[in-house]
């Protein structure tokens, strides 16, 4: 099963810190958050990863391009020849860094990679969030409801988009970012049907305004509740926050 995570905007509001590297691959305690977000998939079995980015793509192309070298210990033997042998958490691990424009919103990304995402299933998330939300029982709770979408959603501070869950977990009202926040809002770590791209244009729009407003009126977003670690780096605050509190473990 494929994993996708949303690698291509410019985050504006991390001006002065994100202005020489794209936001994913901010570094935070020693590792960019990307990686930190791919480990965790990883951990759950999950190694198949597509990046669709835009803004400084070509550095998140490079990142990538030397993975391995970037994040292995390394062993290196001239004898006779030079041979490099890395660490085997890299055996099976796959990337594919697709470029979809410079000013392309979220929605309209995923529409120019439908074409990869062969399986009946993926798994989606952005580019900027860490959490500990459990992926193996994300995906059972998917499979459960048997809906298009599920997205994790989380209780944190203000100023993201909010929601209204149902009593069988459907999620009935979504609004992004509104000024005052009460409840669950989007956490991403989403996991969609590939039926999903029914409600993706060429029209270039953002995923929250669009496809979950139309999946949730047609019932088919679900919400799966995660009380456990969650944290978007959004803002410098938030990478302060993160970088004095986050542990490896």
């Amino acid at each position: 099963m494929k994993v996708v995570i949303l690698s291509g905007g410019k985050g504006s509001r991390l001006t002065g810190i994100a202005e020489p590297v794209p936001k994913p691959l901010i570094n935070i305690n020693g590792k960019p958050i990307i990686t930190r977000i791919i480990e965790h998939y990883c951990n759950y079995g999950f190694k198949d990863f597509v990046i669709p980015v835009g803004y400084k793509g070509e550095m998140i192309k490079n990142y990538f391009q030397n993975y391995d070298l970037n994040n292995a210990n390394l062993k290196i033997k001239f004898n006779p020849n030079k041979t490099v042998e890395y660490d085997r958490k890299f055996q099976d691990l796959s990337f594919q860094v697709i470029d979809t424009g410079q000013e392309t919103l979220t929605a309209l990304r995923l529409y120019k990679i439908k074409k990869v995402l062969s399986d009946e299933t993926f798994m989606l998330t952005y580019g900027d969030g860490i959490s500990d939300v459990n992926i193996t029982k994300l995906l059972e709770f998917h499979i459960s409801h048997g809906k298009i979408g599920t997205m994790t959603i989380i209780r944190p501070p203000g100023r993201f988009g909010e929601l209204e869950v149902g009593t069988n977990s459907e999620i009935l009202y979504f609004k992004e970012k509104p000024k005052m926040s009460k409840g669950w809002i989007n956490g991403g770590f989403f996991v969609f049907n590939k039926s999903f791209f029914n409600y993706v244009s060429e029209k270039n729009e953002m995923l929250e305004e669009i496809p979950l407003n139309k999946l949730s009126k047609d019932n088919q977003l679900v919400g799966y509740k995660h009380d456990g670690f969650w944290q978007c780096i959004d803002t410098p605050r938030d990478l302060d926050f993160f970088e004095k509190n986050f542990k490896d473990k």
